[in-house]
């Protein structure tokens, strides 16, 4: 019996991560787009570029409002 291509495999193994575009944060979070791009300046909000794409990962989405909300309580 033949394997499955290496891709099929690597693909199985690895976590897919949903990217969320900025307008998409900007609508989860009711956010306009300058505050979003200030805080992905500031660093407090992660994200990754692809081509000209800024993609913010839904990790970083749940990361950032466990911040703030672990700020506030504090």
């Amino acid at each position: 019996m033949a394997s499955p291509p290496l891709a099929v495999l690597h693909a199985e193994a690895a976590p897919v991560l949903d990217l969320l575009a900025v307008p998409q944060f900007m609508a989860h979070l009711q956010l306009g787009r300058s505050a979003v791009y200030d805080l992905l300046r500031s660093g407090q909000l992660a994200s990754i570029t692809l081509g000209r794409a800024r993609r913010i990962p839904t990790d970083s989405l749940t990361d950032f409002i466990r911040t703030r909300l672990e700020q506030e309580a504090a």
